[in-house]
C-alpha cells in the first residue's frame, strides 16, 4: 500500500488534507467488498457440500389371514418372526359343524342317487315318464353341490399362508373363538416393505417415478437405496383460497419409494431420503 501522502512545499494544507482522506476511503471499501467475497464463496461451498434430506419412515402393507366362518383356533403353527413358505400352514380352527354337515350331505347325495337309479330303470321299462327321471337327476346335481361345498368348508378349516414371508404380529392364540373375517395373524411380503416421506412443493417438480433414493438411518449399513413408486397428487395441506407465499412453503406431498434390500429395514423405523444414488 503506498504511503499517504504529506504536503509538499507551496502545497495547500487543505488539499493534502482532502487527498489523504479520499485514498483512505477507497482502501476500506476495496477491503470491504474483499470480505465479501471471501464469505459469499465459503457460503457457497458449504451450500453444495450439505445433502438436502427428507425425514419419513418405513411401512409395511400387511397380508391379513383369517377365517371364513367363525371358529375356535385348535391349533396355532407359527410364531411372531417366523420365516414362512407361501401354503405353509398357519392355524386349523376346530371342524365339528363341518363334519356333521359332510357327513348329513352325503346321505342326501346317496339318497338322490337310489331315487335316480330308480327313475332310470322304470323309464327302461316304460313304467316311468322322462319328468321323473329329470327331476331325479336335478336332484342328484343339487346334493352333489351341497356337498363340494360343505367338503370346501371344512377343508378351510386349516388355513395356509398365501404368500411368503414373516409373521408380523398374532391375534389371537389357540382356545380362543374368532369371528368369521377377522385376522389370526399378518403375513409380511418382502415385497410390500415401502418408504413414505414428504417434499416440499419446491423440490416436487424434481421428481419422478423411477427415480433413485438413497435412505440414511441410525445404525444402518451405507448404500440402502429405492426407488420412488408413488408421488401424491395432492397436497397434505390446504392453504385458503388466496395462497400466499407463507401458505405455500407448507404444502407438502407424500412420495413412497420400495427397495430391494427390505431385510435391512425394519417396520416404522424413522430414515432420512436423499434424492439420488449413494456417492
Amino acid at each position: 500500500m503506498s504511503a499517504l501522502p504529506f504536503p509538499r512545499c507551496g502545497e495547500d494544507l487543505d488539499e493534502s488534507k482532502s487527498a489523504r482522506g479520499t485514498l483512505i476511503g477507497n482502501s476500506k471499501a476495496a477491503l470491504s467488498l474483499a470480505l465479501t467475497l471471501v464469505l459469499a464463496l465459503v457460503l457457497a461451498g458449504c451450500s453444495n457440500g450439505k445433502e438436502q434430506t427428507f425425514q419419513g419412515w418405513v411401512e409395511a402393507e400387511l397380508i391379513f389371514v383369517g377365517p371364513d366362518e367363525t371358529g375356535r383356533i385348535e391349533t396355532l403353527t407359527v410364531r411372531e418372526g417366523d420365516l414362512i413358505e407361501k401354503g405353509q400352514l398357519l392355524f386349523t380352527l376346530d371342524a365339528d359343524l363341518q363334519l356333521a354337515d359332510v357327513a348329513m350331505q352325503e346321505a342326501s347325495v346317496k339318497n338322490t342317487k337310489l331315487a335316480y337309479d330308480r327313475a332310470v330303470a322304470l323309464i327302461k321299462t316304460s313304467s316311468g315318464t322322462q319328468k321323473t327321471l329329470e327331476d331325479a337327476e336335478a336332484a342328484l346335481r343339487t346334493a352333489q353341490a351341497r356337498l363340494n361345498s360343505s367338503q370346501t368348508r371344512l377343508a378351510r378349516r386349516k388355513v395356509s399362508s398365501p404368500v411368503s414371508g414373516s409373521i408380523q404380529q398374532i391375534y389371537f392364540r389357540g382356545g380362543e373363538l374368532v369371528p368369521a373375517g377377522k385376522p389370526i395373524v399378518a403375513v409380511l411380503p418382502p415385497g410390500n416393505l415401502k418408504l413414505r416421506f414428504f417434499v416440499n412443493e419446491a423440490t416436487l417438480p424434481k421428481l419422478k417415478l423411477g427415480d433413485p433414493v438413497t435412505i440414511i438411518c441410525d445404525g444402518c449399513d451405507k448404500g440402502i437405496t429405492a426407488r420412488i413408486t408413488f408421488i401424491a397428487r395432492s397436497s397434505e395441506f390446504t392453504p385458503p383460497v388466496i395462497y400466499s407465499m407463507d401458505e405455500r412453503s407448507k404444502l407438502v406431498f407424500m412420495i413412497e419409494a420400495r427397495t430391494q434390500q427390505p431385510e435391512r429395514l425394519r417396520v416404522g423405523q424413522p430414515v432420512s431420503i436423499a434424492l439420488g444414488e449413494p456417492p
